[in-house]
C-alpha cells in the first residue's frame, strides 16, 4: 500500500528526514517510535502532503501511484488520513456538518442527512461520546483528550485505507487511551493499514502492531515483528539503540 524509498525532506533548509525506507502492506499495523526531534511527525506530515516540508530526494508510492505528485486534498480523497498531534480548532463549524461535508467529497452521491446522522450516532456510541457531540464546534474548547477522540471519530466516519496517527496518545488519561484504542482496533481489517507514531510503548500495548520501528536522526534504524521492540525501548530507553548504531550493529 505504501512504499517509501530514500526519502529526504527539510524545512527552512534544515534537513529532517535523511533517507527513510519504509514499506506498509494492506492490513498491517506499524508502530514508529523515537525521541523528540527524530523526524517521526515530519514523516507523517510529508506523507500527508504538508507544504511546510520540502522533499529533496526519494520516492513515496501509494497503491502504486506517485503520492508526492498529489495535493493534500487529493491524497485524502484517495483514502489517506492523518490524525494530528495538535488538532486545530474550527469555531463556528459543527462536527456533524464538518464530517458530512468531508465524507461527501469521497462519495459519488451525497449521503442523505438523516442517514448520515444515524450513522454518526453509532460511531459516537462506540467512542462513548454524547449524542450532542455532533453539535459542538470542531475542537473549540475541547480538552486534549477530547480532541484526540474527535480525531478518531473523523477516522471512523471517513473510513480511510491508510490511517496515520501522529502521537494520538499524548494528553490522554488511561480511560481515554483505552476508548481511543478500542476505536482504532475496531477499524483493523485485511484492507486497511495503520501507522502509529508515538513516544511511548503503552499505546502499542493496546493496539498490538504487526511491526515496530525505531527512528533516530531522520532514519528508521531498527525494526522488528510485534510489540517486543517497543517493550525493549520502554525498559532500556533509546540510548540502547543509539549504542547499537554507534557500534555498527544496525
Amino acid at each position: 500500500m505504501l512504499k517509501i524509498s530514500g526519502l529526504q525532506a527539510r524545512v527552512e533548509q534544515t534537513p529532517i528526514l535523511k533517507g527513510v525506507n519504509f514499506v506498509v502492506r494492506p492490513g498491517e499495523v506499524h508502530g514508529i517510535m523515537g525521541p523528540n526531534g527524530c523526524g517521526k511527525s515530519t514523516l507523517a506530515r510529508v506523507i500527508a502532503g504538508d507544504p511546510t516540508y520540502e522533499v529533496t530526494a526519494g520516492t513515496v508510492e501509494y497503491n502504486g501511484a506517485n503520492l508526492l505528485a498529489l495535493s493534500p486534498d487529493e491524497r485524502a480523497k484517495a483514502g489517506l488520513f492523518l490524525a494530528f498531534q495538535y488538532p486545530m480548532e474550527i469555531p463556528g463549524v459543527s462536527i456533524g456538518n464538518f464530517l458530512r461535508s468531508a465524507l461527501n467529497t469521497r462519495r459519488e452521491e451525497p449521503v442523505p442527512p438523516l442517514e448520515f446522522y444515524g450513522f454518526l450516532q453509532e460511531k459516537l456510541k462506540e467512542l462513548q461520546l454524547d449524542e450532542m457531540w455532533a453539535n459542538r464546534y470542531v475542537n473549540e474548547g475541547f480538552s486534549g483528550g477530547e480532541k484526540k477522540r474527535n480525531e478518531i471519530l473523523q477516522m471512523m466516519v471517513l473510513n480511510p485505507s491508510l490511517c496515520i496517527l501522529d502521537e494520538t496518545d499524548s494528553g490522554l488519561d488511561v480511560d481515554a487511551l483505552r476508548v481511543v484504542s478500542e476505536g482504532v482496533n475496531s477499524m483493523r481489517n485485511a484492507e486497511r493499514s495503520i501507522i502509529i507514531v508515538t513516544h511511548y510503548e503503552r499505546l502499542l500495548e493496546y493496539i498490538q502492531p504487526d511491526y515496530c520501528h525505531v527512528m533516530l536522526d531522520g532514519r528508521i534504524v531498527k525494526s522488528a515483528d510485534g510489540v517486543d521492540l517497543a517493550r525493549e525501548i520502554d525498559a532500556r530507553g533509546y540510548e540502547s539503540v543509539r549504542d547499537e548504531v554507534a557500534a555498527g550493529a544496525l
